[in-house]
């Protein structure tokens, strides 16, 4: 049967992990596929890198508009990156009738609704899988493997650059500073870290995860994003003494009156095994009725682990590349007609536990008034400890955990409790999630 052509955008790390593992497992791809993928052109700025990274085996260009429009190409391959020229190539494609596959979270989560309705009208599969999670398989759990299930809860730990981060503020007990660079070092943090330890990539990723979850629109713009550049080492120590970890988690939730959309440094209890993913792995968790709990774990980035998730995609649309595009998996699980605008929560409706910490004077009657001022905002105390001050200080630290509350009176709380005279800086606040039900 005659090979399937590919044009390919971008060889860098992952375009070029594509080309190899293509080329290395052709025989048992095209045996899972049904006939050949092959790549017969590659676009990038970089010629010389181009021609290298092939081999002299495939034709390459510097246009890359030249292989979108080009009637052999078949399935056009995205690894550019971005929100820019990277959308006009996708859509242009598109508009030449060609299927997409894309390992860009950013371009999806953003203009993913514009571009899956284009896929739609012209009857062509945008593929994604690698846009999440690296090489793990989540895009195809959520719409495929758990399709007879109401998704309650999607957690997941995202974004591999924060994950070691934290991980190596545990362990050796440094600054965020100092592992950051240490990071950056070992090429697990770029020069420009901001996407990363911000949460703006894991805020991309969850963007995707929740609108295949609940059959819901992409909504980036209204999603919480909190990173981990202004967390305390601290803070991660007494965490450890009460029994959690932090992690950087990207969070969806199911709620009667619309859906939770958060990123943020969040406590999870030690015994969970969600939080025992160590280094720069991903892993995500997703609550179901029918299923239960089920964690999907591995590799989040590198050049072979997205390479197979790429190429994962360019079987599944060689499969259904002559189907009859209503029957085909839909681009986000459910019928584009089944597609409904459920609200997002904003974050001061958001529902979860809180870890505190507040730095006061040590004299008597201070925890009585800040246990009353969280009493009158109706929030209990599920654990504390009250740290012994240093000899010659005045000062001490009260870490408190408490039951399930709302944002708001928590934010209506800390404001209380940061006007009290004993109360010497700002309220440190976490957000603590049980993962259990």
């Amino acid at each position: 049967m005659n090979p399937i052509n590919v044009g390919l955008l971008g060889i860098g790390t992952v375009g070029g992990g594509t080309f190899t593992v293509l080329k290395r497992n052709e025989a048992e791809i095209t045996r899972r596929a049904g006939r050949p993928i092959r790549i017969s052109v590659v676009a990038d700025k970089n010629l010389e890198l181009a021609r290298q990274a092939t081999g002299g085996a495939v034709r390459v260009t510097d246009d890359a508009f030249s292989v979108v429009t080009d009637p052999e190409v078949e399935i056009v391959v995205e690894l550019i990156g971005g929100y820019g020229i990277a959308k006009d190539l996708v859509l242009k494609a598109i508009e030449n009738g060609k299927h997409v596959v894309t390992a860009n979270k950013a371009l999806l989560a953003v203009y993913g609704n514009e571009i899956f309705a284009a896929a739609q009208r012209k009857g062509v599969m945008v593929a994604f899988e690698a846009a999440v999670a690296g090489g793990i398989p989540i895009i195809k759990a959520l719409r495929e493997g758990l399709p007879a299930n109401r998704i309650v809860w999607i957690a997941g730990i995202i974004n591999g650059t924060t994950n070691f981060i934290l991980s190596e503020m545990r362990d050796k007990g440094l600054p965020f500073g100092t592992v950051l660079a240490e990071a950056q070092r070992l090429g697990y943090a770029e020069a420009d870290p901001t996407f990363d330890i911000e949460g703006i990539d894991a805020a991309h990723k969850l963007t995707i995860m929740s609108a295949i979850a609940f059959g819901i629109p992409m909504q980036f713009d209204k999603a919480y994003v909190e990173g981990i550049s202004k967390l305390e080492a601290e803070d991660i120590t007494y965490a450890g003494q009460l029994g959690y970890r932090i992690k950087l988690l990207g969070i969806t939730k199911r709620r009667a009156d619309g859906i939770e959309l958060r990123v943020h440094p969040t406590l999870v209890p030690a015994k969970r095994l969600i939080a025992n993913v160590e280094g720069a792995m991903n892993a995500v968790l997703v609550k179901a009725d029918a299923v239960g709990s089920t964690l999907y774990y591995g590799k989040g980035a590198g050049a072979e682990p997205t390479a197979s998730a790429v190429i994962a995609d360019l079987v599944d649309i060689t499969r259904m590349h002559t189907a009859d595009p209503e029957h085909r998996v839909p681009h986000l699980a459910f019928q584009p007609d089944a597609v409904v605008n459920t609200p997002i929560l904003p974050m001061s409706e958001v529902e979860t536990s809180y870890y505190l910490r507040l730095r006061v004077e040590d004299k008597p009657g201070v925890l009585a008034d800040v246990t009353r001022i969280l009493a009158d905002q109706g929030i209990s105390i599920d654990a504390m400890i009250q740290r012994e001050p240093d000899e010659g200080e005045d000062q001490t630290d009260i870490i408190m955990l408490t039951h399930v509350t709302r944002e708001k009176h928590v934010d209506g709380a800390i404001a209380k409790i940061e006007a009290l005279p004993v109360v010497k800086r700002k309220v440190i606040r976490l957000r603590l999630e049980n993962l259990d039900k």
